[in-house]
């Protein structure tokens, strides 16, 4: 039987060869960053990175995003347990409707806060904890589902409620997945620019793109972009390692659902929670959609908007294609191989996962700007920036996908007399096929509603579902967005099913729900 370090293995050094362009795409806009940043000296730098410009900026930020990580803490733990633990009706339909706001992208929840005269703070604070309370949501919901029961039942039967069953044995279980959703909440609050830009609060990502926009001098926006480097990869090790350590299940033997929980005078209260909650996160998106949709149907263009989906899709199937491309490589060494080589060209692959768009689209602009000047504000440096964002998204599909091949297949075919190049191309790929091109569609649709870096590297003149809606918004052109506003969230609420599904519907273990929730939020 071979192994990954057996015949089934790949020859490391041509595919570590192959795999090396995905390294170089994505640690080249950190490095370049850095290197922007340093280039008129460390005096320099350091004077930006404390003065006084730089800590109002992360003390918004701070601000902001441990309001946010809190809240969806809180709300996403409590909805878990009523979904999954107790007996509240319609359970169902109340799971679908809190999963579903992952299909509204932030800066559309913005745009509808925005349309209410709700700015600043407070707004940000709505449009982000809405929009990301799932994060927290489906991981606590997968631990609850995997766990065992019997110690709640214990607890019950010794005459402990179901609130204090809840406080002292359910909730220290499912902590761990909890924090490491909340420490997701706080990595995508750090990283997002939409929702914080058009409600006109400025953290680190609102302040690079102010400060790249309106100096000639672009070096303390570089140097804005590595103090918010760093804060993201400190938060992404802490949430790898908090995800790491969460442990839902106790005991051996074959997991068991719970029996809910009957709320009795509860029910009321926990039903307005959950209804207080889809309300906030779903009904003011679609009011407001439905509401501007109206009023704007004198000001709709049709062929303006067909003209930027079209657009749209042409560069997010670019996106794609160059992401998956850049991905088989490593996808595949990482699946067959496990040498200290191979888990650091994955390592670096993934450093996307940590880099704010806007951090990359700064980085590549420099980059351009100086190295690459054909491809200025060209579709290629474009593409550029969607792969080194949305790498790790395609690794892990490519990975998962042929893991989950047979290495024993390959074997046979060799075994054959085939060359491992064919083996590869006619054995190995056609079955991981399916897994790749799921990956592939996720790509596409990450980078149809990617804000930042397309606004900064789209070509001159051309504008996305996303930039559009940015555009108008930020002029308070509410009806005419709105129909960007409805396609896009029609767009993104395909991975927002697909991933309901997947741990609501299927049996899958919370490894890989929590896997699935990490790839449907980026």
């Amino acid at each position: 039987m071979s192994t990954a370090r057996g015949r089934g293995a790949p020859r490391a050094t041509g595919w570590l060869l192959a795999a090396l362009p995905a390294v170089v795409v994505a640690v080249l806009p950190l490095v370049y960053l850095v290197l922007r940043a340093t280039d008129q000296g460390w005096d320099v730098f350091w004077s930006v990175a404390i003065r006084s410009r730089t800590a109002e900026l992360a003390a918004n930020t701070l601000v902001l995003l441990v309001a946010v990580a809190v809240s969806a803490v809180v709300l996403g733990t409590a909805a878990a347990w009523a979904v999954t633990r107790t007996a509240v009706p319609l359970r169902r339909v109340w799971t679908v409707l809190l999963v579903m706001p992952l299909a509204v992208p932030s800066y559309v929840s913005g745009f509808a806060w925005l349309s209410m005269d709700v700015a600043g703070f407070p707004g940000a604070w709505l449009a982000l904890t809405t929009t990301n309370l799932p994060l927290v949501l489906l991981p606590v919901a997968a631990a609850l589902r995997a766990a065992d029961p019997a110690l709640e039942e214990v607890s019950r039967s010794l005459g402990h409620g179901p609130w204090q069953t809840f406080a002292r044995v359910t909730l220290p279980r499912v902590w761990p997945s909890a924090v490491a959703g909340g420490l997701l909440v706080a990595l995508y609050v750090l990283h997002d620019f939409g929702a914080v830009s058009l409600l006109r609060y400025e953290t680190f990502t609102l302040g690079i793109q102010t400060s790249y926009s309106g100096s000639f001098d672009r070096t303390p926006a570089a140097v804005i972009g590595v103090v918010l480097v760093v804060l993201a990869i400190l938060l992404a090790l802490a949430e790898a390692r908090m995800r790491g350590n969460s442990a839902a299940r106790l005991g051996a033997g074959v997991p068991r659902r719970a029996e809910p929980v009957r709320l009795r005078a509860a029910r009321p209260p926990v039903l307005l929670g959950l209804a207080a909650i889809v309300a906030v996160s779903l009904g003011v998106p679609v009011a407001a959609l439905v509401r501007w949709l109206g009023v704007g149907r004198t000001e709709f263009d049709p062929a303006a908007l067909a003209q930027t989906a079209a657009t749209t899709v042409q560069f997010a199937a670019l996106g794609a294609l160059a992401t998956v491309v850049l991905a088989v490589p490593v996808g595949f060494l990482a699946a067959r191989r496990s040498t200290p080589a191979v888990r650091a060209v994955e390592l670096a692959a993934y450093a996307g996962h940590a880099l704010p768009g806007i951090t990359v689209a700064l980085a590549l602009v420099f980059f351009g700007v100086r190295f690459a000047q054909p491809w200025y504000q060209q579709t290629p440096l474009l593409v550029l920036g969607y792969a080194a964002l949305f790498l790790p998204i395609a690794i892990s599909a490519v990975r998962t996908a042929i893991a989950a091949a047979p290495a024993a297949v390959e074997d046979v075919a060799r075994s054959l007399g085939r060359g491992r190049a064919r083996v590869f191309g006619t054995v190995t790929l056609p079955l991981a096929a399916p897994g790749v091109a799921a990956g592939a569609a996720l790509v596409f649709l990450t980078c149809a509603k990617e804000l930042p870096a397309t606004l900064l590297l789209r070509p001159t003149g051309a504008d996305t579902l996303a930039t559009a809606l940015w555009t108008k918004t930020g002029v308070s052109a509410f009806a005419e967005a709105a129909p960007y506003a409805a396609l896009l969230v029609l767009v993104s609420a395909v991975p927002a099913v697909l991933l309901e599904m997947s741990v609501f519907r299927s049996g899958r273990d919370v490894a890989v729900l929590d896997s699935a929730t990490r790839g449907a939020s980026t």
